[in-house]
């Protein structure tokens, strides 16, 4: 167990700090050349970037040879996706992870946002830089990521899945809308607003679009309680917050991933919205559409695309589950 070392380093301000920087990520290509400028005068960092999940890859790799005690990654949600499935491949235990700091560098940022890390990536890191040249006791999160595992396809780590309306939602912010120059969190929540509405008044009309339609799926609690039909969007997550603090999540368990359905017709949907945003839909019904419950494990049954961290996938056999699971706490440091 190498993580109270790392931390009586960190403390001590003799911890070997690495940085992984995706210099195409929608925050962090604006501030470019600030960014590079702040993490050069950090002491003895070992910096290395990657655009892609290979370089990433390769950059991690060197990274942890360089045996870092704290990861920064600047870099958005995809990006930080990609490096959690390397991390989990390379260590046995979360306990052995270097401390991970991630500056929200991407198009899309909940985890860094969700972590209560604020501000543009050149702003974070100045803090960053101060809090090193002059260490204090560090003020460290920890939060449970999630396993999806599926016969087949390679083990996918992450903070946020979805399906229905936001995996449609992140399809169409892979089109020429991109272009409109647009990023962080307030561009993610106008692709999700506009999917939102759009499939809404379908509703209200009786229309639906082929690119905004509903998803089936069956899902399997692990005692084996099973809810099969037609649905809007069904979130899971081990964030506690997603954009613009919107907690869609009202389950009372003490249980790490917090699960969300909607179903296809639910009652009195305009009048739910706001308590279903707000983490206050303790007395919407199960039985006129609505579920949110924390979990540890479940089971999904679809074919159909998913989005993991703002990644697009697809299950394509509807009797091969995909299986979710919590896995151990990551500690994150906020500054």
């Amino acid at each position: 167990m190498l993580l109270p070392q790392r931390i009586d380093r960190l403390k001590a301000g003799s911890a070997k700090i690495g940085c992984l920087l995706n210099p195409n990520g929608g925050q962090a290509r604006t501030r470019l050349l600030e960014i590079r400028q702040i993490l050069q005068q950090i002491p003895a960092i070992v910096l290395r970037e990657g655009t892609n999940a290979e370089s990433f890859k390769a950059a991690l790799d060197e990274l942890l040879q360089a045996q870092i005690d704290l990861l920064v990654i600047v870099a958005g949600d995809g990006t930080t996706h990609a490096i959690f499935a390397h991390l989990f491949q390379h260590f046995k235990s979360c306990d052995d992870w270097p401390i991970l700091m991630i500056v929200p560098g991407g198009t899309t940022n909940m985890t860094s946002f969700d972590l209560g890390i604020k501000g543009k990536p050149d702003q974070v890191l100045h803090r960053l830089q101060a809090y090193l040249a002059k260490p204090l006791p560090p003020q460290l999160v920890q939060r449970a990521a999630f396993c999806i595992e599926q016969t087949g396809i390679h083990k996918l780590y992450g903070m946020f899945f979805a399906l229905g309306l936001v995996a449609r939602g992140v399809k169409f912010s892979r089109s020429s809308v991109k272009q409109v120059g647009i990023t962080g969190n307030s561009y993610t929540f106008l692709i999700m607003l506009y999917s939102v509405v759009t499939t809404l008044f379908g509703i209200l009309l009786g229309r639906h679009h082929a690119d905004w339609a509903p998803v089936i799926m069956t899902l399997v609690e692990s005692d084996q309680r099973t809810h099969q039909g037609t649905f809007l969007f069904a979130l899971i997550s081990a964030s506690h917050r997603i954009l613009l603090n919107m907690r869609p999540y009202w389950g009372e368990e003490t249980l790490p991933l917090h699960v969300t359905w909607v179903k296809q017709h639910p009652k009195r949907l305009w009048r739910s919205l706001w308590p279903l945003l707000t983490g206050q839909g303790s007395k919407l019904k199960e039985s006129d559409g609505y579920f949110s419950r924390n979990m540890q494990t479940l089971s999904l049954y679809l074919k159909d695309e998913y989005v993991v961290d703002g990644e697009l996938y697809r299950s394509n056999n509807q009797n091969e589950p995909l299986r979710i699971s919590a896995t151990p706490p990551i500690t994150f440091l906020v500054v």
